[in-house]
């Protein structure tokens, strides 16, 4: 048997799921090499990290720990095809949300590769106000109105997350 050493990013790119469970994506975050949840590698299947983050960002309410490490995915697989990535998120209305964790990756790693990406969805940026992956009461609403990080705010999304709080972004 012969195994060749490919890059995730060849994997067949896939529908959106947004019927995704927690214990799931912590598992394919953890397959697609995480730090984060490297107590969780088993023998899962491999896959796109696109479709990964894709899934992940449609998610109504998403583990605050997989959310996390969602800049690390942007940043840790910069071969991605982001004009598919672009395009569906577009189509899914998913473009604040993807930008708001390219935006966190970047400035937590304090690279700056990925610019023309941001830029692009910086483009296409939604003026609706939304939470990031997860569903809010009106009281948690008015909180985070007040206590979002500047970067969610940059992307007219209503949560408290910061690149300071990325623990796994080298």
């Amino acid at each position: 048997m012969q195994v060749y050493r490919l890059p995730p990013t060849v994997l067949p790119l896939s529908e959106v799921r947004r019927d995704s469970t927690p214990g799931s994506l912590a598992d394919e975050l953890a397959v697609l090499g995480y730090p984060g949840f490297a107590h969780l590698r088993r023998g899962a299947n491999r896959l796109n990290p696109d479709a990964f983050l894709l899934s992940a960002l449609a998610q109504s309410n998403l583990e605050a720990r997989v959310a996390e490490g969602l800049p690390w995915v942007v940043l840790r697989y910069p071969g991605m095809p982001f004009d598919w990535l672009v395009r569906e998120a577009r189509a899914n209305n998913l473009q604040n949300r993807l930008g708001f964790v390219v935006t966190l990756g970047l400035r937590a790693a304090g690279r700056s590769d990925l610019e023309p990406l941001e830029q692009t969805l910086v483009d296409s940026k939604l003026v609706k106000q939304d939470s990031f992956c997860k569903e809010l009461s009106e009281p948690e609403r008015r909180w985070l109105r007040e206590h979002s990080s500047n970067e969610a705010r940059e992307w007219h999304l209503l949560s408290d997350l910061r690149p300071s709080a990325l623990r796994s972004i080298a």
